[in-house]
């Protein structure tokens, strides 16, 4: 049975019209979305003064990991630019590291900031802990090539949406653990923390066609999770599990109140601030799952990234803490 849910903002509706959806989400229809040739990264940098460079990283079990580097073309390069380390989204199956680029690269124009993104290797090919250490692995790189990269290791940000949100949450809880890289800040797009899909949200986007549904979900964490049982799922993988979300960095969290993932991102928020952490929590009404990566120019979607920007504004300019 359907349960009553929030509307869709109307703007949004009378968009997604247009799009085919599912409710549900297989190794077939899998295989086929990923011959979808995803937007050629230099139609996206046409018109941008950006540098690109491309690296891999070896990780200890062999694999190399791609990472794309994005720098503002510039004159002066005393100054140490922001880094932003980003996490692109698609359900930890799908997607390739220029996927929803275009945020990123708007902070590249706006801050100045250096963008590293990367090319986790993907579920269900890819299980475990792969995913996230993948991403940490890219970041440790990232860190200790911050001068030649001119970035300041002070003001490292990562960042993701969906998928890309929940890895970047573990590989925050991560380098937090490990006592390394410092990073100065996480945002976190409508992200995917929570493997055991049974928040009252998650009810509602159950059964109809849409963008990300309780369906597609469970597909996605079980091809991450594979055989693992609940209890040993760990926090780095889902990190609504993790026990202790103390000592995190400044957080930004942002959702629609017409999606999956709206409650365990709410309920993320306020854990870390009965951590005694500080998380800005922001959902939008009649927003759906990626809105305003989809469609940014509908006013629900400008008004998201404006404000979103406008708080990274706040934490690149803030002064260090003595």
């Amino acid at each position: 049975m359907t349960q009553t849910r929030p509307d869709l903002d109307p703007e949004l509706r009378s968009l997604l019209a247009d799009m085919p959806l599912s409710s549900e989400l297989s190794l077939e229809l899998l295989a086929q979305i990923r011959q979808i040739p995803s937007t050629p990264v230099g139609t996206l940098l046409d018109g941008r003064a950006v540098e690109r460079r491309e690296v891999t990283v070896a990780r200890p079990d062999g694999a190399r990991i791609p990472l794309s580097i994005f720098s503002p073309q510039r004159a002066d390069r005393s100054t140490a630019a922001p880094c932003v380390y980003w996490l692109h989204g698609g359900g930890m199956v799908m997607g390739d590291r220029f996927s929803q680029i275009d945020i990123p690269l708007e902070w590249l124009e706006r801050f100045g900031a250096v963008v590293v993104t990367v090319d986790y290797r993907l579920a269900p090919e890819a299980t475990g802990t792969t995913l996230v250490d993948d991403c940490y692995h890219g970041l440790l790189w990232t860190a200790e090539h911050a001068a030649e990269l001119g970035i300041d290791p002070a003001r490292i940000i990562i960042a993701g949406i969906s998928a890309g949100g929940g890895l970047a949450a573990g590989v925050t809880l991560m380098a937090r653990d490990r006592g390394t890289p410092a990073i100065a800040a996480q945002v976190l797009i409508c992200p995917m923390l929570d493997h055991r899909n049974t928040t009252t949200s998650s009810r509602q986007y159950s059964g109809e066609p849409g963008v990300w549904t309780r369906e597609m979900n469970a597909f996605g964490w079980q091809s991450v999770l594979g055989d693992l049982q609940d209890a040993d799922v760990p926090g780095y993988v889902s990190p609504a599990v993790a026990e202790d979300l103390s000592g995190l960095p400044a957080t930004y969290i942002d959702a629609g109140t017409a999606e999956v993932f709206r409650d365990e991102d709410v309920a993320y928020a306020t854990r870390i601030w009965a951590a005694g952490g500080q998380s800005e929590l922001h959902v939008w009404a009649g927003g759906f799952h990626g809105f305003d990566a989809l469609y940014p120019h509908a006013r629900v979607s400008a008004a998201a990234r404006r404000t979103r920007n406008n708080w990274l504004t706040r934490v690149l300019t803030s002064p260090s803490p003595s």
